[in-house]
């Protein structure tokens, strides 16, 4: 379906398993090709709980999500989580090398059919900022930026159309946190030419405590609190300091 979302919660819920409480309201939304969103409200607000359930890494207590139109069946989720990547706050790397781990996701099932680029990994190092070198260093000895950026360039080097961001920048230092917003940048840029159809357009959703963040990575800002998602303003409308 052309004009179909990407991806499309309809009346999405979920609970607490011990409690029963309900975690995320019933919920609509629509992530259209293009849509850079930003997700801000207070911590225990709900907004990982909804990541991660457009995501399906949780299972839904009521609703279900489309994939451009189209319902998910679970052997179609492998083929859904390639298309839609989640990054949350706390990466986790395997032992070895920056390069192991990059290399790591292509010995999965799901990217059989796809082989490690080197070249296309090192283009993404240098677009966070990073020499060559950062290749080989032990993901042992990386920072917690480090560490993050390297997360991220896995994921992007799987080419997603759809991002889904919790918190990734939370805790880390500027320097790593701009190193992280300039590869989605580029991620974009990357795809915004004139040979990307409206249909193939990237989009992302960036979940932040930081206002002005939200405002830098989004064109859409939604609010979360006590498990209601609510879409009160567009990033350009912002306070002046929050996009400064």
């Amino acid at each position: 379906m052309p004009d179909s979302p990407l991806v499309l919660a309809d009346d999405i819920a979920r609970r607490d398993a011990s409690s029963g409480a309900l975690l995320l309201q019933p919920t609509d939304f629509a992530l259209q090709a293009g849509d850079r969103v930003a997700i801000t409200g207070p911590s225990g607000s709900g907004k990982s709980v909804f990541l991660r359930a457009l995501a399906l890494l949780d299972p839904l207590d009521a609703g279900r999500v489309l994939w451009r139109g189209a319902s998910i069946g679970r052997g179609a989720i492998p083929r859904y989580r390639r298309s839609v990547a989640y990054l949350r706050q706390r990466p986790a790397l395997i032992d070895g090398s920056v390069e192991d781990n990059l290399r790591y996701p292509f010995t999965l099932r799901a990217y059989r059919d796809a082989r490690f680029d080197r070249a296309r990994a090192a283009l993404l190092v240098g677009q966070a900022g990073r020499g060559p070198g950062f290749l080989d260093k032990r993901a042992s000895e990386l920072s917690g930026g480090e560490a993050q950026i390297a997360a991220l360039i896995r994921v992007l080097q799987l080419s997603p159309e759809v991002l889904l961001l919790d918190e990734p920048t939370a805790s880390l230092a500027p320097e790593s946190s701009q190193a992280i917003e300039a590869l989605v940048h580029a991620w974009f840029a990357d795809n915004d030419d004139a040979s990307a159809t409206a249909s193939r357009k990237h989009a992302s959703i960036w979940v932040s405590h930081d206002p002005a963040q939200a405002a830098r990575m989004s064109q859409r800002h939604l609010s979360m609190r006590a498990g209601v998602l609510d879409e009160t303003a567009s990033a350009a409308s912002l306070p002046h300091e929050a996009r400064a």
